[in-house]
């Protein structure tokens, strides 16, 4: 029988988004890609099989009214399936869960205790669960590590259905930038391919983007989010994908990197030695590598198995089939009701078509941004730019004023509710006022406030200053400019933010913020919240299987302190910043470091710290901190479109590569190449170039 449920949307002939695609991996980079292909990209190790195996069992054979009491490190030993009674409340299922978890924790103990002595049926059968594994100091570790896994066979048997409205495009995207094609898989993973799913943490989309990462490469604004958008965000998806191959060396470390953040795989893998999966995931223990960044290359595996052989495991199935649309580009920023009137277009039928624009857009209290690509069908015949111009009174143009507007803090007010309350990101007024997002506000204070940008121009960004050269005297910050960014985020004209988005930005914010300022701390198997319902499951990570437990983060900088107190020197970082997040002097730490005085620090140099007057926790929290409004300043006015490769000539360093385009820092070219000395660059070497485009630039 067929689904009823999402629409499946095709584009005719060869779109923007589509071109983009087309050109977004240099010739040596789809080379590369090829030659890993030419083996197995997605190999399945032996050695986790029964990891696979449970995955398998978890998408398949037990439904959302089930699950299964297991050990978290040795997937074979699944000591129950609790079945719950449907649409029982979840009070009443964790009560279930606890006290099974009780039971199998006392026969743990019981058995460990026993030794070589008799023991019940039941014990017995626990007993040989473990095999030769089950030594006594095994089983009582074995105790603490208990674990619920809710079931999600509907979940899967519905995202299969769904996934036939993206399949092609996931598809051709894919092979454009020949990527691997069972990439196009990893949405039954991250949403079980519902392209509303909205995680607790801010993750959103088939693909499950943060805001964060999903600003480098997509619009998200208070009237856009193109994370809702199944095709925009397929594009972006492929993008950090292949931006995570490059630089980790391997799909199954670029697809767990796609969980746990580039960085934290990086680590893994220069911690052991090696880019075999099968030993990260048995053997490293970085403090946020928990059981989603252990099992999300196998749930992928998993995921792959059942996707290949859908009749095996869930009978005849019919997906849904494509629908067939026209794109085309808004000429200025215009109300939906004047779309509505101009096109003679059903108001239903463009939210169905246009996911990315948000309530506040079908509202009224936004307009549809310049140069936005509006789907519409294909009946009515074709549209161009131009006609609908023609159709448009000049009153249907949206034509604000520019500059800043000044307000005077009153008592009680924050920083978040004067965001909302004026329709501004909050990233954006705390930027501009140079503050931090959570700072307070003092009453009296006067603040400035972005205006709308007129329809007859793009909106952009101040363009940023130049960093000096690489090897170049860099003045020390000043404590307020040492963590702020002076970068104005392009407004979205016409209205207010929803409280729905600000809510949401809000809690992403949070989130990411408690995540830095908590550093790496182990997760023992209760750490993270076992869902025990559906309802519970689709708020913490929509696809029921392992969510991310760290900031979803392409930056595979390694920002934290090492065991001798010394630290890698990052792109755009001085002594002035170490000394302003010490608590210190720059001539401290020049004394330490024997660094006679305006010697610059390069990238990549090991420098000792003095921790006498903060600790190396609070350093790394303002750290990250800096790098994360510094990178989130940057791609609120810019997203990356693509990449291209440079041959290195006589005389190249970062510094001379980036004048090559204003608008690429010197951070994201280390980021594209983090093995690389930019300061001493040798003739002929690769560097990756990331393209870089101006948010509204193109829609």
């Amino acid at each position: 029988m067929k689904s009823t449920g999402a629409r499946a949307w095709r584009v005719v002939g060869v779109g923007r988004g589509v071109r983009l695609v087309l050109g977004l991996l240099a010739a040596c980079a789809l080379a590369t890609l090829a030659q890993a292909q030419s083996g197995e990209p997605m190999p399945r190790p032996p050695q986790l099989e029964r990891d696979v195996q449970f995955w398998v069992r978890v998408y398949s054979q037990i439904d959302t009214n089930a699950g299964f009491l297991h050990d978290q490190y040795n997937l074979a030993v699944v000591y129950d399936t609790l079945h719950f009674a449907p649409n029982s409340p979840p009070a009443e299922r964790q009560r279930q869960v606890d006290e099974a978890r009780n039971r199998y924790a006392a026969a743990l103990r019981r058995i460990a205790a026993a030794g070589d002595g008799p023991l019940s049926a039941d014990d017995q059968r626990v007993r040989e669960l473990w095999g030769a594994e089950g030594t006594a100091a095994r089983l009582r570790d074995a105790i603490e590590d208990i674990r619920f896994q809710l079931g999600q066979a509907d979940r899967f048997r519905g995202g299969l259905i769904r996934s036939g409205a993206w399949e092609t495009h996931i598809a051709e995207t894919l092979a454009n930038l020949g990527l691997p094609a069972e990439l196009a898989v990893l949405p039954h993973v991250e949403s079980s391919f519902n392209p509303r799913a909205y995680s607790k943490v801010g993750a959103a989309g088939l693909w499950q983007f943060m805001r964060s990462t999903g600003r480098r490469y997509m619009r998200i604004d208070g009237a856009v989010d193109d994370r809702l958008d199944p095709f925009r965000s397929t594009e972006a998806a492929a993008q950090l994908l292949a931006y995570n191959y490059r630089v980790l060396g391997s799909w199954p470390l670029a697809l767990t990197a796609y969980n746990h953040g580039t960085a934290g795989v990086r680590h893994a893998k220069e911690t052991l030695a090696t880019d075999d999966i099968v030993r990260i995931v048995r053997s490293y223990t970085g403090r946020t590598f928990g059981f989603a960044s252990r099992n999300f290359y196998v749930s992928f595996l998993a995921a792959l198995e059942i996707d290949r052989n859908p009749e095996k495991y869930f009978g005849s199935l019919q997906k849904d089939g494509e629908a067939r649309f026209q794109e085309l580009e808004v000429p200025g920023y215009v109300s939906i009701a004047s779309l509505e009137r101009a096109l003679k277009v059903d108001g239903g039928q463009l939210r169905t078509l246009n996911p990315a624009l948000l309530p506040s857009v079908w509202s009224g209290a936004q307009r549809v941004p310049k140069a936005y690509r509006l789907r519409l069908p294909l009946e009515g015949g074709p549209w161009t730019p131009q006609l609908l111009a023609q159709r448009l009174t000049p009153a249907d143009l949206f034509a604000g004023q520019r500059g800043p507007r000044r307000y005077r803090v009153q008592a009680g007010d924050t920083l978040a509710a004067l965001a909302e309350r004026y329709g501004v990101p909050i990233e954006t007024l705390a930027r501009m006022n140079r503050v931090r997002t959570s700072a307070p506000l003092s009453p009296g204070r006067v603040i400035s406030l972005p205006e709308a940008t007129p329809a007859v121009t793009v909106a952009s960004a101040a363009a940023p200053t130049p960093a000096p050269p690489v090897g170049a005297a860099q003045p020390a910050p000043t404590a307020a400019s040492a963590t702020i960014v002076a970068a104005l985020a392009p407004p979205s004209p016409g209205g207010a933010v929803t409280a729905d988005v600000a809510e949401r930005e809000s809690a992403e914010d949070a989130a990411v913020a408690a995540a830095a300022a908590a550093g790496d701390k182990p997760h023992a198997a209760a750490a993270t919240p076992q869902p025990v319902s559906a309802a519970q499951a689709e708020e913490l990570g929509p696809a029921l299987g392992p969510a991310a437990e760290s900031e979803q983060n392409p930056d595979p900088t390694d920002y934290s302190v090492a065991r001798d107190s010394t630290i890698r020197v990052a792109a755009v970082e001085t002594l002035g910043h170490y000394a302003d997040w010490l608590g210190l002097t720059s001539a401290r730490l020049r004394e330490i470091n024997h660094l006679r005085y305006r010697t610059p620090v390069r990238i990549g140099q090991r420098i000792r710290l003095d921790f006498s007057q903060v600790t190396p926790e609070v350093f790394e929290t303002l750290r990250h901190e800096y790098h994360r409004e510094l990178q989130a300043a940057y791609f609120a006015a810019h997203r990356i479109v693509g990449s291209d490769v440079y041959i290195a000539r006589p005389g190249d360093s970062g510094w001379t590569l980036t004048q090559h385009s204003a608008q690429l820092p010197l951070w994201l070219l280390q980021q594209y190449n983090p093995d690389l000395d930019l300061a001493e660059l040798h003739p002929g070497t690769q560097i990756v170039m990331p393209r870089v485009e101006e948010v509204g630039a193109g829609g």
